[in-house]
């Protein structure tokens, strides 16, 4: 019994650069967690607002919930939408717009 608990409590000669490598993996995973998933969702969400904060009347416009239309009225976090043939009008709030369809022209200009 002795025996067992003298074995258990001397370090094995190298337990310190153990640690080491055990710290530096755990630092190599947080790297890698954020290059290749943190920092490329914080920069989808950065285009994804400057596309919000963009809108213009006149925009054509895709809804989270997959209704197109086009901007009218554009106040504050709200908009004004068109849609459909009879001209329904609908009020949304700018955070619910997923994209904004280019025209083949607007893609001929730039």
């Amino acid at each position: 019994m002795i025996y067992l608990n003298a074995a258990a409590t001397t370090d094995s000669p190298g337990g310190g650069m153990s640690s080491l490598v055990t710290i530096l993996m755990l630092v190599a995973m947080v790297a890698v967690f954020y290059f290749f998933i943190i920092r490329p969702q914080k920069k989808q969400e950065k285009q994804v607002a400057q596309m919000r904060d963009s809108l213009e009347v006149g925009d054509e416009i895709v809804t989270i919930g997959g209704i197109i239309g086009t901007v009218l009225i554009i106040k504050d976090d709200k908009l004004m939408i068109e849609t459909g043939n009879d001209k329904t009008k609908l009020t949304i709030l700018r955070s619910s717009v997923k994209s904004v369809l280019k025209d083949d022209e607007e893609e001929e200009e730039k």
